[in-house]
């Protein structure tokens, strides 16, 4: 009796207990019978920290703007971001799809629960949450060892940069999200932080929402030493006619939209870039 107990308490355990498991960024813990091998990416920059996990090959679709790096466009598309093809993707036959919480319907994602697809969400929203999410990916990808290399080469490259920028003199910053309405991150956001990593002083960090909208008077009321866009140079063009320290002394800086933008780890390209730009602006 105590023999077949044992054997059933094994058994159920085996049962019981994944192969994989890792925590997302909603706090979930996701866990499969065996590592990935068909995964589903739902955003851009989902796709780029998949690649970085070295889960590239195991992605069989990917949204619309899934464009880096190269080989991502050869991979069957599953809508865009904001308007799901449910259908394709249950026809993709995943046995994980990665998610991102803010930017998918959230009606489509419970759609895709309720077909018993695991669903890993991955947003990060600080620095050291790509690091982990490339750890995670990796892990349930089965692609522990090439993980753990790109989340250690992206930590020290995040802590080479803070030792080298974030303890100069600052430099007052205006980050430009969009024209109209003009609006800004706060020091919410993943972008804030890359100010401040640095050496900048975000303008408006101490406002509550992520993405606040302001004025143009509240700009140059600021009067800022430096702005930032990652739009079309016609939008740094048109603060050329106020008179504030940026436009006086020509920092009016732009940086690619995929090396600021999306949490992935070519945010680090953005941040060396954006590092470089705003030591000019100090150095005046």
């Amino acid at each position: 009796m105590k023999r077949f107990l044992g054997i059933f308490l094994l058994l159920a355990q085996t049962a019981a207990w994944p192969a994989v498991v890792a925590t997302d960024d909603t706090g979930r813990a996701v866990g499969l019978p065996m590592p990935a091998k068909r995964i589903v990416s739902l955003a851009p920059s989902i796709t780029e920290l998949l690649y970085a996990a070295g889960a590239g090959s195991r992605i069989v679709g990917v949204v619309d703007y899934s464009d880096y790096p190269r080989e991502a466009l050869k991979i069957p598309r599953v809508g865009g971001a904001g308007a799901l093809d449910i259908e394709r993707i249950v026809s993709l036959k995943p046995d994980l799809v990665v998610a991102w919480k803010s930017g998918n319907p959230s009606g489509q994602i419970d759609k895709l629960k309720s077909l018993g697809l695991p669903v890993f969400f991955a947003e990060p929203r600080r620095l050291q949450d790509i690091a982990a999410d490339i750890e995670s990916l990796g892990g349930l990808a089965g692609s522990q060892g090439e993980a753990l290399r790109a989340a250690q080469a992206f930590s020290n490259g995040v802590a080479t940069l803070g030792r080298q920028y974030s303890k100069k003199k600052p430099v007052s910053v205006f980050y430009e999200v969009w024209p109209g309405p003009l609006m800004t991150v706060s020091d919410r956001h993943i972008i804030s932080e890359v100010l401040h990593l640095c050496g900048a002083r975000n303008v408006f960090g101490k406002l509550p929402m992520l993405t606040p909208t302001v004025s143009t008077e509240s700009v140059i009321v600021a009067d800022p030493q430096a702005i930032v866009s990652s739009g079309p140079e016609k939008w740094l063009n048109a603060w050329k006619k106020w008179d504030i320290t940026a436009t006086r002394q020509g920092h009016l800086f732009h940086i690619p939209a995929d090396l600021i933008s999306r949490p992935s780890p070519r945010i680090l390209e953005g941040a060396k870039l954006l590092c470089s730009q705003i030591d000019t602006a100090r150095g005046k």
